[in-house]
């Protein structure tokens, strides 16, 4: 399987994923480190990857859904964004209505 097909297969199945660099336990960037803490808040699990170390999944990355930089957070299947966007979901309060959302039962 290649690393897009890994990406997609991944994104299709988990509700809530983050792309980073790092472990929700020990974020290896300022930016995952952010935005792990703002899905953390939310109260719900969630899935990650760590693209340190699959060097595959982090080149075919930025091509799946066109976005550059980590980290990647996708919601249903959907690319919600990086750092920043992930950031001004949660202050707002959305973040937590689209992990909820995705996430019920």
């Amino acid at each position: 399987m290649s690393g897009l097909e890994r990406i997609k297969k991944l994104v299709t199945d988990n509700p809530v994923i983050i792309y980073m660099k790092g472990s929700p336990e020990m974020p290896m960037c300022g930016f995952s480190s952010k935005a792990v803490d703002a899905l953390k808040q939310c109260g719900r699990e969630f899935a990650y990857v760590n693209v340190i170390l699959d060097q595959e999944i982090m080149e075919d990355l930025p091509k799946f859904a066109n976005w550059p930089t980590f980290p990647q957070i996708y919601i249903k299947g959907e690319l919600i964004g990086g750092c920043d966007i992930t950031l001004d979901l949660f202050n707002s309060g959305e973040l937590k209505k689209m992990v909820e959302e995705a996430t019920k039962d």
